[in-house]
């Protein structure tokens, strides 16, 4: 089979392990596992804590001595026993830990995904920018099916949705050792301590420029989360006042519209990035969180179903042009002896310390406006998050610059 194939294969099983439980979870845990919101956003955290320090190891350990598919392969298939001793956790502090487990090895695989699928690419002189979206749109689309299956298996606030994690993760694990080797850098130059150790990655943080951009990463990497942790759970509390509403019934269902967006946007990038930049596409990003959380603000299931329709369409706009632009902003940025490094680090500043304060500040917001009949002010909750949005946006405007090469960014360095 071909070589995109087999990439497309790659991410249709990463993101589909991820799809079964991603929306669902923070459901099952306000629902089933009656826990607070602080304890929501702590378990949703531990996909921040992880992100800290695994990706940017495991990174490294791809880019100095153990291909990236082996690290892969064993990462997942060490998933599917943490996934199935998840599902069997029923209070908060046996839950914890095991969710903690399966952040520090389900994190590093999405930047060893792109590592591998940039690295595959590039060794058969590929063009990244326009191959990689149409191969990583499939990963988008194994989400969605996941978090449909999930819907229509009504097992949305049971564990069952692990098993079905853990089901896929296993079928990944397996399959990554058969894909072409990729990741170690070989070279007879005398390296330094901190080269043979990869952590020279954090050298790009000596360029302004690069500095600047992670820096808001991480500012923007604070809302990539919050609406998969509380999207769910907002669209269940319209039960009482819309119990028959397709929205509230098959919430999955709805929610997955983000990720349909997802799929068309991701098609869209290389035309948005070739005419007018990183710096306008990420404004843009950036401006689509502020819709995103605004409409949530003035939707409902009822006079306001409008708005919670163009929540998921601008979604796909939010999500994409920034976490798939930037990673290729950094491909592009580093060298091939650094370029599963600089993926982990992109992911240390986004899904790492930015999901982290993202997950307890909104946890923290959630509880502050839940009343003492547990009901919550939905409305006050997503302006908040839509404010914050804001400031990050013009900040992003005023401070990085960036001049556009049309032809620059699908060049990786060599």
């Amino acid at each position: 089979m071909g070589i995109k194939f087999r990439l497309t294969v790659l991410n249709f099983l990463q993101f589909f392990a991820w799809g079964a439980w991603l929306l669902s979870a923070g459901s099952y845990m306000y629902v089933s596992l009656n826990f607070s919101g602080i304890q929501i956003g702590a378990a949703y955290a531990t996909m921040g804590f992880a992100s800290v320090f695994m990706p940017a190891l495991m990174g490294i350990v791809a880019d100095k001595w153990i291909s990236a598919e082996k690290i892969l392969g064993a990462s997942h298939l060490i998933l599917s026993g943490l996934l199935i001793a998840l599902a069997k956790a029923t209070d908060f502090n046996s839950f914890y830990p095991l969710i903690f487990l399966v952040s520090m090895f389900f994190m590093p695989t999405i930047g060893l995904n792109r590592s591998i699928s940039f690295g595959t690419l590039e060794s058969r002189q590929m063009d990244i920018i326009k191959v990689f979206p149409p191969i990583r749109v499939w990963g988008t689309v194994g989400f969605i099916l996941a978090a449909w299956l999930v819907d229509f298996l009504e097992i949305g606030i049971t564990p069952n949705q692990f098993y079905v994690s853990a089901g896929a993760s296993f079928i990944l694990g397996v399959y990554a050792f058969t894909l072409p080797r990729v990741g170690i850098q070989e070279s007879s130059e005398k390296k330094t301590f901190v080269e043979s150790l990869g952590l020279n990655a954090f050298a790009l943080f000596k360029k302004k420029k690069i500095a600047i951009f992670l820096i808001f990463s991480m500012l923007l990497g604070c809302v990539l989360q919050i609406s998969n942790m509380w999207g769910d759970g907002f669209l269940q509390d319209f039960r009482g006042e819309y119990p028959d509403s397709f929205v509230v019934k098959h919430s999955l269902v709805f929610i997955s519209l983000s990720m349909v967006s997802e799929a068309l946007f991701i098609l869209a990038i290389p035309f948005f990035l070739k005419k007018f930049g990183i710096k306008k596409v990420m404004l843009l990003s950036m401006l689509a969180w502020v819709l995103r959380f605004a409409f949530f603000g003035i939707g409902d299931p009822g006079s306001g179903f409008i708005f919670l329709t163009l929540s998921m369409i601008i979604y796909g706009m939010a999500f994409d042009f920034f976490n798939i632009s930037g990673s290729m902003f950094m491909a592009k940025e580093s060298t091939p002896s650094i370029r599963s490094s600089a993926q982990g680090l992109f992911m240390l500043m986004t899904n790492g310390l930015g999901a982290i304060i993202g997950a307890y500040g909104s946890g923290y917001i959630v509880d502050l406006y839940t009343g003492t009949d547990e009901m919550k002010d939905w409305s006050t909750i997503w302006f908040i998050f839509a404010l914050y949005a804001l400031v990050v946006t013009i900040a992003f405007a005023l401070v990085f610059k960036y001049k556009h090469d049309p032809e620059e960014l699908g060049a990786v360095k060599h």
